[in-house]
């Protein structure tokens, strides 16, 4: 089985030097890719220094179409699964190891790395952690099993996830919970494994007034979701 490992990266010259040689330290077989988000620092330049691959886009795209950018380059690679985490240092890579042996044994599609399992602190601010339970109890009853941390960017993928996700749906900036309902419909195998994450000192993509429209966007979406099923149901239904 070949293993990617993705790296969404925009003005991370602080810290993808890092995060680049402790996936080497716990993984040293596993290819990597970063995908530079048009940063406007040296991002690019010291992930290359490292000897990884490097994608850059030639302007800002959002979060969202930075992973599928990995995600295609995967496919297009042959890799039989990915696990992405973040530049910035906030996903311990010593938990890849665990992504790769549930994906070993063949029962599971779509791996979420949870700081919610098995971790005593995570620092989160009142309103995000809201948001957070909020959305993790939305997919849960949507899933009918229990999600823990439906915002975590920890997480492993297998080739069905990824030919799923590389199509015309996967937003450009905050893919969640809405993508996980339709992961779990679309007949995906979902599973939370813990994970150990840190607190990040750079800006959250979530800072500002950008938690208000995450919140907004993400129930709009399950909403419109919710509503195109039931429609289907019905169409179906006629046709029967």
């Amino acid at each position: 089985m070949r293993p990617l490992i993705l790296i969404p990266a925009y003005n991370e010259e602080k810290n993808i030097g890092q995060v680049i040689e402790k996936i080497r330290q716990y993984q040293p077989a596993c290819e990597i890719l970063v995908i530079n988000d048009a940063s406007t620092d040296d991002t690019a330049r010291i992930a290359r220094e490292k000897n990884v691959e490097v994608i850059s886009h030639p302007f800002n795209l959002g979060y969202g179409a930075v992973l599928q950018t990995g995600y295609k380059y995967a496919l297009n690679k042959g890799y039989d699964y990915l696990v992405q985490l973040d530049a910035d240092g906030q996903h311990d890579p010593i938990k890849i190891k665990d992504f790769i042996e549930e994906f070993k044994k063949g029962e599971v599609d779509l791996i979420i790395g949870s700081r919610f399992l098995n971790q005593k602190h995570y620092p989160i601010p009142f309103f995000r952690l809201l948001g957070i339970k909020i959305f993790g109890f939305l997919v849960s009853l949507f899933t009918g099993q229990k999600i823990t941390d439906s915002t975590s960017g920890y997480q492993g993928f297998n080739r069905k996830v990824l030919e799923f996700y590389t199509q015309d749906f996967f937003p450009s900036d905050f893919p969640d919970a809405d993508v996980l309902i339709l992961a779990h419909r679309a007949g995906i195998r979902i599973k939370e494994i813990p994970a150990t994450m840190y607190s990040s000192s750079r800006k959250s993509i979530h800072s500002g007034l950008r938690p208000l429209y995450y919140i907004f966007k993400m129930f709009l979406s399950i909403f419109i979701l919710l509503i195109s099923q039931g429609a289907q149901n019905t169409h179906k239904g006629c046709n029967d």
